[in-house]
């Protein structure tokens, strides 16, 4: 009796209870399919994402080691460039050919074995994004090239024959690199801080021609950058470096004018045979 009512009152509750539209589980299956679609969609972009900073982070770790390369090739001939410098200023009427032909050598190795190495690692690289890494050495490069020229023959070497020289060392299946503009610049005006000095001591072993050839040189470099400084982009080192050229300008030209005029308090430093002194019969100095 008991059972028998239990079973009705069972079956009229699965009678009563709600049924589920087809409609509705539809919907239901719909939303459990777009909700693993945007799990798959969340992993795959959460592992392209991890992808994209793997493969920045390579990039800037590789690009790092390669600026400390090219910071250790520019030291590298920023100081051997110096070793030129200081062998150059050796020079006197006396050893001439020996202090330049080692001088020239020298800088041929500078370029053979230290600037081709900076070569190698920006030819065929954005090169430009690591200038300030490599310009301070290829300015001292050009600074001991430019003296010595000058000590040898006179004359300036130009940023055409510069990058002439360097021309063999760059890999022939890539476009060539070469020195630009600015830095060849930067390394004329500190040119004429060498100048200055080499005319003063110069001037103390009696040559005075050459260091008035020195003074005539340095006021024509002078002259040539106060035309191109102004048309330039805004350049810090360059406005500086102009304001030093011209203290060097003005301590080579206050030196020459005192042999000139004083030229009488020079004799005991000068020496009663220097063949120089427009003071002892040698050609007066205009």
């Amino acid at each position: 009796m008991f059972g028998c009512s239990s079973a009705f009152q069972r079956v009229a509750f699965l009678l009563m209870a709600p049924k589920l539209k087809p409609q509705r589980l539809h919907q239901i299956a719909e939303t459990g399919a777009e909700q693993l679609v945007k799990r798959a969609r969340t992993m795959s972009t959460q592992s392209s994402i991890k992808d994209a900073f793997s493969t920045y982070a390579d990039y800037l770790n590789n690009f790092n080691e390669k600026r400390e390369r090219v910071v250790k090739a520019s030291r590298d001939i920023t100081m051997n460039s110096k070793k030129v410098i200081f062998q150059v200023h050796r020079l006197s009427k006396d050893n001439k050919e020996e202090v330049l032909e080692k001088a020239g050598k020298d800088l041929e190795a500078v370029r053979e074995q230290h600037f081709s190495r900076l070569m190698k690692e920006l030819q065929g690289t954005d090169f430009w994004k690591l200038r300030r890494a490599y310009s301070p050495g290829v300015q001292e490069y050009v600074e001991a090239a430019t003296f010595y020229k000058f000590c040898l023959s006179g004359a300036l070497v130009t940023l055409d024959e510069i990058n002439e020289t360097l021309l063999p060392l760059n890999d022939p299946s890539l476009e060539p690199l070469q020195i630009n503009i600015l830095d060849y610049l930067l390394g004329l005006a500190d040119l004429t801080g060498e100048l200055m000095r080499m005319a003063i001591g110069r001037i103390s072993d009696g040559e005075i021609e050459f260091a008035q050839r020195i003074c005539q040189f340095v006021r024509q470099i002078h002259r040539e950058l106060m035309l191109v400084v102004p048309k330039m982009d805004d350049s810090y080192d360059m406005k500086s470096k102009l304001e030093v050229l011209l203290q060097s300008v003005i301590k080579i030209e206050n030196a020459c004018f005192s042999v000139h005029v004083r030229g009488s308090e020079y004799i005991p430093m000068l020496g009663d045979n220097a063949p120089t002194s427009f003071l002892l019969g040698g050609a007066d100095v205009e």
